[in-house]
This record gives structure tokens, C-alpha cells and sequence, in this order.
């Protein structure tokens, strides 16, 4: 059993995927092959948390995380059109802004949050590996029962727990700006099916203004996964273009919850 392990570690390792790690622990990239090499030295320097004149109480808590070998998205903390908003901008990058915060399953209501995207990634596709960019991401990590996992994702599991002492969560849910796909398409990841793609925004029409956000988290948990959610254990903020080696801009407002 562990030799078969081993042998799809270094599988994956091949292909490349993203674990997603909840609780107290950063999410972690394994690098593709052939993927452009970054600079240590830039990744180091570049974890740090926001930065910015006008901080709020919106966002105390929140964190960036930076993605091993990955060139990082900045995030910084700014005032756009009378909002305490997060400035993501990416070039050719990947990283996290996220804060830890456990919801128990029956005080899982509405999620508000708004997001304004200046243009969409040209070329990138959720549902393709080596294209799965997105200008706009807002995160959710759950726990659960890990002994129903496949050995796969029991594999990649432990992977997560030997790499940054933290098992990979139950289920990811992400709320995602899609290029072409209709809004409420559920996407599978191509890496694992514990994260599922929601999208909540599509195509160019409204690109360069705010759009004003509100899900009932339960329900599309359950759409998504076909199942009841467990706790959840973080939100974060992910605007990306590693895949598509391209550049993206998005602003973030405030992200809120109300209780059932």
C-alpha cells in the first residue's frame, strides 16, 4: 500500500495540483513541470501581510499565504471609490489572502461579499488544468469526515499533513468569475473533486463595476457536493493567472456574514 502511494505522489508531483489546507496551515502548490521557475528570494520577500495607508476592521484577521514555488499575488489593503477594499494584482502569480475562522454547520447563513474586475483573463478556463485562472475567487474551506476519501485524495491528504501539518480539508467550495461558463455552473477541480467551482460571475458584461454578491452557503453546498457542509474553517481571497501566464486586477470589499 505504501509503495502504491508513493508511486502516485510522484505521479502527482508529474502532473502538478494545488491541496488546499484549512484550519491554521497555508494552502500549498506543487510546481507543474515546466512551469516558470521563481526566484526564492522574491517568494520570501513577499510574505508579508498587506500593506497600505487606510486599514479597517473589515479585514483584521486576514492574512497573506504565500504558495510554495509560486511567483505570489500582491495584496494590498487601499480605498477605492469610498470602500476599504483588498488590491489584487497578479502577474504571472498565485497566492492567498485568508483568515481562519470556524462557523459551526447550523450558523451557516448568507455570505454578502462584493468584488469589481477591470478585465477577464484572456485564454483562461476553470475547467482545464493548464488554464484554470480566475480574476476573481472567494474561497471557503470545510471539514468533514476524511475517511470516506478515495485513496487519491487520502493520499493527497497526508501529502498536505506531512508538508504543512495540516490535513487537507474535507471540501472546498469556490465562488469564481468565469470567463464563459453560465452563472451557478458547478465545476469540478481537475486535480480533485474535494473543490468544486461556483460560478457567481461570467464574461465581460460587468466588467469595471461593483457587483454585490449574496449566497446562501448551505444550499450551494449542498449543490456542489451533494451533501450537507461540515464546519467551515476559513474564507480567503485568490486572484490568479499562473497557468495562463498572464496579469489580472480585481478589487475586493469587505466580505460578511449573516446568521441564520
Amino acid at each position: 500500500m505504501n509503495e502504491l502511494k508513493g508511486l502516485m505522489v510522484n505521479r502527482w508531483l508529474r502532473r502538478g495540483g494545488v491541496l488546499v489546507v484549512g484550519g491554521g496551515a497555508v494552502w500549498v502548490t506543487l510546481v507543474l513541470s515546466g512551469c516558470a521557475s521563481v526566484d526564492p528570494q522574491h517568494s520570501a520577500n513577499s510574505a508579508q501581510h498587506p500593506h497600505g495607508h487606510h486599514h479597517s476592521q473589515a479585514w483584521q484577521g486576514w492574512h497573506v499565504h504565500l504558495l510554495p514555488g509560486k511567483r505570489p499575488t500582491h495584496y494590498k489593503l487601499d480605498q477605492h471609490e469610498g470602500r476599504s477594499v483588498v488590491l489584487a494584482t497578479s502577474e504571472r502569480a498565485v497566492s492567498l489572502f485568508r483568515k481562519n475562522h470556524r462557523i459551526e454547520p447550523d450558523q451557516l447563513g448568507a455570505l454578502h461579499f462584493s468584488w469589481k474586475v477591470p478585465q477577464l483573463i484572456s485564454g483562461a478556463d476553470l475547467a482545464q488544468r493548464d488554464k484554470a485562472d480566475s480574476p476573481a475567487r472567494l474561497v471557503l474551506a470545510f471539514e468533514g469526515d476524511r475517511s470516506t476519501f478515495s485513496m487519491k485524495n487520502s493520499m493527497l491528504s497526508e501529502l498536505s499533513q506531512a508538508l504543512t501539518g495540516e490535513p487537507m480539508p474535507y471540501a472546498t467550495l469556490m465562488y469564481v468569475w468565469s470567463n464563459a461558463e453560465p452563472i451557478d455552473t458547478v465545476l469540478k477541480d481537475p486535480n480533485t473533486d474535494r473543490i468544486r467551482k461556483l460560478v457567481v460571475a461570467s464574461g465581460p458584461s460587468q466588467l469595471n463595476q461593483w457587483l454585490q454578491i449574496e449566497r446562501d452557503v448551505k444550499r450551494d453546498f449542498e449543490k456542489a457536493f451533494g451533501e450537507a457542509p461540515g464546519a467551515l474553517l476559513s474564507i480567503g481571497l485568490m486572484t490568479d493567472t499562473d497557468n495562463t501566464r498572464s496579469t489580472a486586477k480585481a478589487y475586493y470589499g469587505p466580505v460578511a456574514w449573516v446568521k441564520p
